[in-house]
């Protein structure tokens, strides 16, 4: 299934990887902690300090998957997890992922999805919080959690457990890791976890994990922009 064969990594990298994420937490609260006494008028909002404490995360947990394919195995690091230069089907799957974030959204008044919006609210108090936020949502996010779930974690699931089984597991871990900041309600995370589906049968069909992230980036994108609209007096 994936790209140029199946995955030199196995299961036990897997584990190795998982055993780098308690480490990388207390690394990151660590740097944050030095990052607010030497530049605390950067960090003094809500938005900073979580933006950065998990961009902290998101570079401690690459640098362990980088350890994992390109020390252990030798494999170069963005191809073997399916990032490509060419994105096949990628004007579509731009358009793709506002039409999927707004089928999601139907189906969440559905299922009676409790909002979200406090959640940003939380952390959106300016112009600048929203465009960093947005920047985060669409662009960082979606790299480091397509490159996880849909460049490392599915080819190893779908060459043991076959492709279907596969995406369906990576969107239902997709789904959970996603559930403590919805506070474990079941609706957001089976949203999600439905996006993880389509994340990965694009991932699975395309051979390329560059094209789910565009539709991963334009689905928060999609997302974002309507809370931006709805919510216009951030922006003036």
């Amino acid at each position: 299934m994936p790209q140029r064969g199946a995955p030199a990594w196995g299961y036990h990298d897997l584990v190795l990887f998982l055993s780098a994420v308690l480490p990388s937490l207390a690394l990151s609260a660590a740097l944050l902690r030095v990052t607010l006494m030497v530049a605390p008028v950067l960090l003094s909002g809500d938005a900073a300090r979580t933006l950065v404490f998990q961009s902290f995360m998101y570079a401690f947990l690459v640098g362990s998957l980088y350890l994992v394919i390109v020390w252990r195995y030798g494999s170069p690091f963005w191809s073997a997890l399916g990032w490509t230069f060419e994105i096949p089907y990628g004007w579509l799957l731009m358009a793709a992922g506002p039409v999927l974030t707004i089928l999601l959204s139907v189906l969440g008044v559905l299922l009676r999805a409790p909002s979200d919006s406090s959640q940003i609210e939380v952390l959106i108090k300016s112009r600048a919080s929203l465009a960093a936020v947005m920047l985060f949502g669409v662009v960082l996010a979606p790299i480091f959690e397509e490159m996880l779930f849909r460049g490392f974690l599915l080819p190893l699931l779908a060459r043991s457990l076959g492709p279907w089984l596969g995406i369906f597991l990576t969107a239902l871990l997709f789904g959970l890791l996603h559930g403590a900041q919805n506070h474990w309600a079941w609706q957001p995370i089976v949203l999600i976890g439905v996006a993880g589906i389509v994340f990965g049968y694009v991932r699975y069909k395309t051979k390329s994990t560059t094209s789910a992230f565009v539709m991963h980036s334009a689905y928060n994108a999609t997302g974002f922009l309507g809370y931006a609209f709805t919510h216009w007096q951030l922006l003036n």
